[in-house]
């Protein structure tokens, strides 16, 4: 039997008595949101898989959903930009299972840039507050940039998985980015005004920066640090050779006086900042190591290598929400198996039934992309910006409009 086959099979044999919790998408509305002009969906709790060309709307279909979770684009867009051409905003509204009922919904009006987001028909005030209100995790060939990328794509996983599961460093993930700034503008400022007053203007945001600063290494590092067994596991079972790692590197990492060498660390390189006008040292400018068989996957790795890690990353992801929600969190898939092989892709089918998948929604350019391990969910079909059921008689009882 074929690694694929033997996904199926696993597949076929999975239990699915109703009794596992599961975040579930039932609905889901959505209006001139990139160019899904309207699009209504009611979705089967195991999920569907959506197809369509290239350019028709698929991915813009799963950042729709994912935003209710994260409320901004997957891929850094401003929400003006989201906003269908020639059009006032775009709204999104849902009903799920998270895993209590809830009605969910997020508007923004472009003409004042202002974001309401509403639970339950109760306007949340701070968008904080509504953050992680579907929890959901999206794979996609672009989760690739997470290996080979800069630092910043990493650190930004890491906030993300973080923010999203824990309160404390969601505030102080704000506060820091906010004295960050202030410090960084009191040296552009510094710098063009000349003032003797230079180091007093800059030195006041470093006590803040410290004490949030030290909070995101401490909780970073434990992350990864509890982490890395199981990502040298998903490593592994997807069959790469060697030993793989995952290391959080900052050079405050391992001290236990973490506020204090960061603040002592601020000050030494303040000249060093007043000169180039940039804070150089902080969480901020830190990073995660992967490697594999001792090297370095960003540098060293294969194509192939460097997604089974991303992939891992993923996966370490959806099981950190599982913890938090006390629910298998949704699988939003953008066409990820599409460049890799077939023993990859067929690996992690079976490592994906093994753990219990959750409601999973799968978009592909065609039938024939689907992997045998996910044939069992209903079709629907994407044509510019329109969902429609699949045609083909027995395959989809799912309605869209």
């Amino acid at each position: 039997m074929s690694i694929i086959a033997a996904a199926a099979a696993a597949a076929s044999q999975a239990p699915d008595d109703g009794t596992r919790d599961r975040i579930r998408l039932d609905s889901i509305a959505i209006r001139d949101f990139r160019n899904l002009e309207r699009v209504d969906l009611e979705l089967p709790p195991e999920g569907a898989v959506v197809v369509g060309d290239n350019g028709h709307g698929k991915s813009n279909l799963l950042e729709a959903i994912y935003y209710l979770q994260i409320l901004r684009s997957i891929r850094d867009t401003r929400d003006q930009d989201l906003t269908r051409f020639d059009t006032a905003g775009f709204h999104i509204a849902a009903h799920a299972h998270t895993p209590e009922a809830r009605d969910l919904s997020v508007g923004f009006d472009r003409n004042t840039k202002r974001k309401k987001v509403l639970r339950d028909g109760t306007e949340i005030r701070r968008l904080s507050d509504a953050l992680g209100a579907l929890p959901s995790v999206m794979f996609s060939p672009r989760d690739l940039e997470l290996v080979s990328g800069s630092p910043t794509e990493r650190r930004r996983y890491l906030d993300l998985v973080l923010a999203l599961t824990d309160r404390k460093y969601l505030q102080a993930l704000q506060k820091y980015r906010a004295n960050l700034a202030r410090r960084n503008a009191a040296l552009r400022n510094a710098a063009r005004r000349g003032s003797a007053d230079n180091e007093q203007q800059v030195a006041v945001w470093e006590p803040a920066m410290a004490e949030h600063g030290s909070v995101l290494i401490e909780a970073r590092a434990k992350w990864v640090r509890e982490s890395a067994p199981e990502f040298s596991n998903l490593v592994q079972r997807m069959g790469e050779k060697g030993d793989a790692r995952i290391r959080y590197v900052s050079p405050f990492a391992d001290s236990e006086a973490r506020h204090d060498v960061l603040l002592a660390a601020f000050e030494e390189k303040r000249a060093l900042d007043l000169r180039r006008g940039m804070t150089h040292v902080g969480p901020h400018r830190d990073d995660v190591e992967l490697t594999l068989g001792g090297r370095d996957l960003r540098l060293f790795g294969s194509a192939g290598q460097q997604r089974s890690a991303a992939i891992a990353l993923r996966l370490l992801e959806a099981a950190t929400l599982r913890d938090h929600a006390g629910a298998e969190p949704m699988l939003l898939l953008d066409d990820p198996f599409a460049e890799l092989d077939i023993r990859r892709a067929g690996k992690i089918l079976v490592m994906l039934e093994e753990r219990g998948l959750g409601q999973t929604i799968l978009v592909v350019p065609r039938e024939a992309d689907i992997p045998p391990g996910l044939m069992r969910l209903d079709r629907l079909q994407i044509r510019d910006g329109a969902v429609s059921a699949w045609l083909r008689k027995g395959i989809s009882k799912g309605t869209a409009n």
